[in-house]
């Protein structure tokens, strides 16, 4: 989402994006306590109860959630998810993938798509073609917001029996 020159800043009526700062390490903590338990364990709090606060404080430290920019209430000033294009592998070089989650206090309330749709403009603007996006099948809500946002399913699916069949969707810009 930028060459790497300057951080990237969003806003909308009611949120910031953000890049994440380490501070904000107990809200990714917060995330990965919430996830359901469907979502594969490389995604969520593991036996030994890693990843720690201090964990995801050094994996911001080190750059790890680029890409992703902490979702702010501008109202209230907390951070409330994430949301920003990775690289993910589904499509082609210069395709990145649309990834987002909120924690659940701040479901039902649009910010997920209004953060998505500030996401989405900024990838046009920067010149992105397409957009991809992974979602579970039974994630009913994420797949709300993607078609909110103009995403529709490619058809294809990653068949898991543990984890739910894994969507592909995409958006053209």
């Amino acid at each position: 989402m930028t060459d790497g020159t300057a951080p990237v800043l969003l806003t909308t009526a009611r949120l910031g994006l953000r890049p994440w700062s380490v501070a904000d390490a107990v809200v990714q903590r917060e995330l990965w306590t919430e996830r359901d338990p469907r979502v594969p364990a490389h995604r969520r709090i593991d036996a030994q109860g890693r990843p720690t606060v201090a964990d995801l404080e050094q994996a911001v430290r080190a750059g790890a959630s680029a890409g992703l920019l902490a979702v702010e209430r501008a109202a209230v000033g907390d951070v409330v998810g994430y949301c920003g294009l990775v690289e993910s592998g589904h499509g082609r070089p210069g395709e990145p993938e649309l990834a987002f989650e909120l924690l659940r206090r701040a479901w039902g309330q649009g910010y997920a798509t209004e953060a998505a749709t500030a996401v989405v403009e900024h990838a046009r603007s920067a010149g992105y073609a397409r957009l991809w996006a992974g979602v579970r099948d039974w994630n009913v809500a994420s797949r709300r917001v993607l078609a909110k946002v103009g995403f529709v399913e490619t058809g294809h699916r990653e068949e898991d029996p543990v984890h739910g069949a894994l969507l592909l969707t995409t958006r053209r810009l």
